[in-house]
C-alpha cells in the first residue's frame, strides 16, 4: 500500500536580506574595478550616487570613473555639480577638473582650475600634482601662470615675509603679520617664537616672555623657545632660572642643521663659549650651512672668546676671503694683531658688524646723518626701540633725532605710540611731534601733554592761539629749511617752540607787522643758535638771508623782550647741559 506523502515541516528561513544601499553598491563598484570590469563599476558607482546624493564622495567617484574611462567631458559636468550643488567647500574637484580640461588638451580652462584650486585649497592634498602640473601648463601655453598665491601655504608665505622684516630690523610690521599668522594657525610654532623676539625688540618685554610661555606649554621641549627664555632671563638678570636652564642647554646636542646654530648662537650671548665653539665648528664641518661669512665671524669669535687665537685668526681671514668687500674681518684681524701681546684683550661681538663705536665715529662731523647700512640694521634699529622705551631723558632724545633720519613707517609708529603714553616727558613728546611733522605725519596727531588726552593739529602746537596765520608760518619755514642739516631736529624744534611762544605773547595787541619774512626768519635762527650756545653772527645770516643786519637785530631785541629770553636760555641749556647733540 503506497504510504501517504506527508509535507515536510517548515524549516526555519536562513535567507539573508540585502540591503541597498550606497554602501552596498560603493562595495559591488570596487569589485568590479579590481576585475577590470568598468562598466559594471560605472553603473555601481553612479546607483551609489542616487541612494546618497547629498555624498559629494560618491560623485567624485563617478567622476573619477568617468574621467579613468575617458570621458572627460561628463566627468567635468558632475564636478561642476558637485561644486554647485552639493558641496562648494569641495576644491579638490578643481584639481581633477583641470586634470580633465589637459586630457582634452584645453590648456587655458585647466590653468583656470588649478588656480582656483590652489588660490582656495587649505589642505594641499594635491599640491605637489598641481605644481607639476602649472609647469606643464606654462610650457603649453608658452608663458607663466599668474597665481596670486597657494592657500596652503598661507602661512608659510607670510611667516617667510616676517623673518625677512625682523632681519631688515622693521620690527611693527613684521609684528602684525605675525600676529595674524598665529590667530590663524595657534599650532605655528616658528611664528609663535618670532613674534616672542619681535616684541623682545621693540622692548615689549611683558609680551616676549608671556609668548614664549604659549610655545612651551604647547610645546614643553622646543628648543627655539628654550634659547629665547634663556636670553630673556639673562636680560632680566634672573640669574637662578638662567642657571638652571643653561643646565639643561649645555647637555643638549641637537640634531636639525638650524637648531644647531639657535643653539650656538645664544650659547654665544649667554658667554657659553666653549659650547658655542663647539657648536659653531660642527656646522662648519658639516658645510650644509655654507660658505656664509657670518659664520666664520661666529666661530672666530668663540676661539677668541676661548683663548683660541690662532684659530680665530685663521676663520676671520676665512670670513675675509668670502666676504673680500666687507671691512668687518679686516677690522678683527687689526684688532687682533694689535692686541696679540695684549694680557688684556678687547672684548668682540658675536654680531657680524662693525662695533658701534667705531660705526659712529665721524658722524659727529658728518653733514649726512646716518648711513643706510646702519639705519637698516636690525641691532641698531632694536637698540634704538629700546632706549625709546626704557633710556634716560637725554637718550631717548637722541632716539628721536635718530627717527628723523631713519624716518620710515616703524619710526612713525613708534613715535605716534610714544606721544601718547601718559609716563613720557612733555618736552621730549613735543619734540617727537615735531619730528612726526618732519617726515611727512600732517594730519592731526593724538597725544597726552600736560596730563591729557588732546588732538594736535597739523598746524603747530599753539593752544593760545585761535589761528595761525600763513605768513607765521612761511617765516618757520625758511628758518627750518635755513637751518637744516647746520642744526639738530631739537634745536629746530626750539625754533618753532620760541616762534609760538612770542606769537602768543603779543598777539593779538601786540602782533608785529610784517613786510619782510627773511628778517624775522633770521632773528629766529640767531635767538636758537644763542640759546644752544652756538656760534653765530649777524652778518652771517645777512649773507644768508639776504636782509640787512639792522632788520635782524631789530626783530631780535623784538622777541627777546617779549619772551624774556635771557632766563629762557639759561633754563633751556641746563636742562639738558650734559646731552651732546652728535646725530646731526
Amino acid at each position: 500500500m503506497e504510504k501517504k506523502k506527508r509535507a515536510a515541516r517548515t524549516k526555519p528561513n536562513k535567507v539573508i536580506p540585502i540591503k541597498l544601499d550606497a554602501t552596498f553598491f560603493f562595495e559591488r563598484a570596487v569589485q568590479s574595478l579590481d576585475r577590470y570590469h568598468y562598466d559594471k563599476a560605472l553603473k555601481y558607482f553612479r546607483r551609489a550616487a542616487e541612494y546618497e546624493p547629498e555624498n559629494p564622495v560618491n560623485h567624485c567617484n563617478l567622476a573619477g570613473l568617468l574621467s579613468e574611462m575617458g570621458n572627460y567631458e561628463e566627468s567635468n559636468v558632475i564636478l561642476q555639480q558637485v561644486i554647485d550643488q552639493v558641496d562648494p567647500t569641495m576644491t579638490e574637484c578643481y584639481f581633477y577638473m583641470a586634470n580633465n580640461f589637459a586630457n582634452m588638451e584645453n590648456y587655458e580652462s585647466a590653468e583656470k582650475a588649478i588656480i582656483h584650486y590652489l588660490e582656495h585649497d587649505e589642505s594641499g592634498q594635491f599640491l605637489e600634482e598641481s605644481e607639476e602640473m602649472i609647469e606643464l601648463l606654462s610650457y603649453e601655453l608658452e608663458r607663466p601662470t599668474q597665481l596670486a598665491g597657494i592657500k596652503s601655504r598661507e602661512g608659510m608665505f607670510e611667516h617667510d615675509r616676517a623673518r625677512a622684516l625682523l632681519e631688515e630690523g622693521k620690527f611693527a610690521e613684521a609684528v602684525r603679520i605675525l600676529e595674524k599668522i598665529t590667530e590663524k594657525h595657534s599650532d605655528f610654532m616658528a611664528a609663535r617664537n618670532n613674534l616672542a623676539l619681535a616684541y623682545y625688540y621693540m622692548g615689549h618685554f611683558d609680551k616676549s616672555i608671556d609668548m614664549i610661555h604659549q610655545v612651551l606649554d604647547l610645546d614643553h621641549g622646543n628648543l627655539h623657545a628654550l634659547c629665547n627664555l634663556a636670553i630673556f632671563y639673562q636680560h632680566f638678570g634672573d640669574w637662578e632660572k638662567l642657571g638652571e636652564l643653561l643646565s639643561v642647554l649645555r647637555k643638549t646636542y641637537p640634531f636639525h642643521q638650524d637648531h644647531v646654530f639657535k643653539l650656538a648662537t645664544t650659547m654665544g650671548i649667554l658667554n657659553q663659549h666653549e659650547k658655542a665653539y663647539h657648536l659653531f665648528k660642527r656646522l662648519l664641518k658639516t658645510g650644509e650651512a655654507g660658505l656664509d661669512p657670518c659664520l666664520f665671524h661666529y666661530t672666530a669669535v668663540a676661539a677668541y672668546n676661548t683663548k683660541r687665537y690662532v684659530e680665530a685668526e685663521r676663520q676671520w681671514r676665512q670670513a675675509d676671503k668670502f666676504d673680500p668687500t666687507s671691512e668687518i674681518p679686516k677690522f678683527y684681524l687689526s684688532l687682533l694683531d694689535k692686541s696679540r701681546n695684549e694680557e688684556v684683550k678687547p672684548s668682540v661681538s658675536y654680531h657680524y658688524h662693525l662695533p658701534f663705536e667705531e660705526q659712529f665715529r665721524g658722524l659727529e662731523k658728518s653733514t649726512d646723518g646716518l648711513p643706510d647700512h646702519l639705519k637698516r640694521d636690525p641691532l641698531v634699529r632694536s637698540s634704538f626701540f629700546w632706549a625709546l622705551r626704557h633710556g634716560d631723558t637725554e637718550t631717548k632724545l637722541q632716539v628721536i633725532q635718530a627717527f628723523g633720519l631713519i624716518a620710515d613707517n616703524e619710526v612713525k609708529d613708534a613715535l605716534m605710540e610714544f606721544v601718547q603714553e601718559p609716563g613720557e616727558d612733555d618736552y621730549l613728546k613735543k619734540v617727537a611731534i615735531f619730528v612726526l611733522r618732519s617726515i611727512g605725519i600732517h594730519e592731526p596727531v593724538n597725544a597726552v601733554l600736560d596730563g591729557r588726552k588732546l588732538i594736535v593739529p597739523a598746524s603747530p602746537f599753539s593752544p593760545n592761539l585761535p589761528v595761525w596765520e600763513t605768513k607765521w608760518q612761511q617765516i618757520m619755514d625758511m628758518a627750518l629749511l635755513q637751518m637744516n642739516r647746520r642744526y639738530d631736529m631739537v634745536q629746530q624744534y626750539d625754533l618753532q617752540t620760541l616762534w609760538v611762544e612770542f606769537l602768543s605773547r603779543v598777539s593779538p595787541d601786540r602782533t608785529p607787522k610784517i613786510s619782510k619774512i627773511e628778517g624775522w626768519a633770521a632773528a629766529l635762527e640767531y635767538l636758537t643758535a644763542k640759546m644752544h650756545r652756538r656760534a653765530i653772527s649777524y652778518h652771517e645770516l645777512s649773507q644768508r638771508y639776504g636782509v640787512s643786519v639792522a632788520t635782524i637785530s631789530k626783530n631780535v631785541k623784538i622777541i627777546d623782550e617779549a619772551c624774556g629770553l635771557r632766563e629762557k636760555m639759561e633754563a633751556i641749556f641746563s636742562k639738558f647741559s650734559t646731552f651732546d647733540h652728535k646725530i646731526k
